[in-house]
């Protein structure tokens, strides 16, 4: 998908690391839009199942268990960012796998705001090595 593209770019280097470092910086950018703009208010609060949620539903209760729904949305989110960048369906559904792990453990407060974002991008970094080195 994406990668080809960015593979064919004039300005990428034609070595495997330079094939890493462009579909990386593809991604960091594709984290960041999913993170941070599509990623919004709601879905912030109720990904956090100690977050208080009242606020987003007025003087409805918030549904039972809306956290799960919202933590997968969101990682769903980042999913979508890395297959429409890396055109690979597995990596997709690999980040979305570790994307709801490393969120749900800085909502359980076991690791920061630092710490998961260190995470996210170590995990961006081994995509765009397994796809620079054709591993994947």
């Amino acid at each position: 998908m994406i990668a080809k593209y960015l593979m064919a770019m004039h300005f990428q280097m034609d070595t495997e690391l330079g094939t890493s470092v462009v579909i990386f910086c593809a991604m960091v950018i594709g984290h960041v839009l999913a993170d941070y703009p599509l990623q919004g208010r709601f879905l912030s609060m109720a990904k956090n199942r100690h977050a208080d949620v009242t606020s987003l539903f007025g003087s409805e209760l918030a549904p039972r268990g809306i956290w799960i729904h919202a933590l997968t949305a969101h990682s769903l989110i980042q999913a979508g960012a890395v297959w429409l960048i890396t055109g690979s369906l597995t990596l997709g559904l690999v980040e979305m796998v570790l994307h709801w792990l490393i969120d749900f453990a800085k909502c359980e407060k076991w690791t920061n705001f630092t710490v998961d974002q260190f995470l996210h991008l170590v995990c961006k970094a081994v995509y765009a090595a397994l796809i620079g080195f054709e591993l994947m």
